[in-house]
This record gives structure tokens, C-alpha cells and sequence, in this order.
């Protein structure tokens, strides 16, 4: 689970062309993600993939989670760690909120405080890189 909450902070991170910037609470630039899912650190080296599947690999390819079309947020064992539900709020594998994510791209955490900013990019995504890889 930590491999799959690293991988989802790195994902919050990503690069050029079609790129969407993912910033920390006080608008620090922590990475991006390109629209193919490719995402990349604040340096633009990459870090990890999000796949058309719903995969999510390490910079090597290796499937570390899955994200399902319903939300749910699994690691690479199939093990259920979190869900993101239709209107954006982040619930853990027990359905406690976590955090939400705005139509707007703001992040926030379960008592509402902004925590980064992933204007433009999906939520699902935005949740996977914010609250369960920590970018």
C-alpha cells in the first residue's frame, strides 16, 4: 500500500506537452501529468504511468494498482485502498473520507483544508497522486 500511495503522490506530478500541474497547498509545482497518464516529478524525470486500462505502473512498467471504472482503487494484488466517488470525495479501503477533490481542482483533506492544487486533471487521478502515492 505505501508503494501504491508513493506512486499516487509521483502521480500528482507531471510533464510537457498536454501536461497538467499538480501543486502543492502553497502552489509549489510537485509535478505533472501528461493526458497519456505519463507522470513526472517537479524535474520532469517520470515516474510512473497511468494507464488507458486503469493501470498504474512504477517509471519500469511494473503494475503496481488499478484504478476500476467505478472509483475503486486497488493495489497489485487486487486488494481494495481507497475509492473516489462521482462528486470527488477520497474515502480509504474502510470508506472513511480522506479528502475530496473539486470540480475546480482544488484538494482538499477531511476537515476541508487545501492541500494542492490539479486543475484539469481527472479526479481519479488527482486522488491516486495526492492521497495514496503522497506526491
Amino acid at each position: 500500500m505505501k508503494k501504491l500511495l508513493t506512486f499516487a503522490v509521483i502521480v500528482a506530478g507531471i510533464s510537457l506537452a498536454g501536461a497538467q500541474t499538480i501543486e502543492s497547498g502553497s502552489r509549489n509545482t510537485a509535478g505533472y501529468i501528461k493526458s497519456d497518464g505519463t507522470i513526472e516529478n517537479s524535474s520532469h524525470s517520470t515516474v510512473g504511468y497511468i494507464k488507458s486500462d486503469g493501470s498504474i505502473e512504477n517509471k519500469s512498467h511494473g503494475t503496481i494498482g488499478r484504478i476500476k471504472s467505478d472509483g475503486t482503487i486497488e493495489n497489485k494484488s487486487g486488494s481494495t485502498v481507497g475509492y473516489v466517488k462521482k462528486d470527488g470525495t477520497v474515502e480509504n479501503s474502510s470508506h472513511s473520507t480522506i479528502g475530496y477533490i473539486k470540480d475546480n481542482g482544488t484538494v482538499e483533506n477531511s476537515s476541508h483544508g487545501t492541500i494542492g492544487y490539479a486543475s484539469g486533471v481527472k479526479k481519479e487521478w488527482a486522488a491516486v497522486a495526492f492521497f495514496f502515492f503522497k506526491l
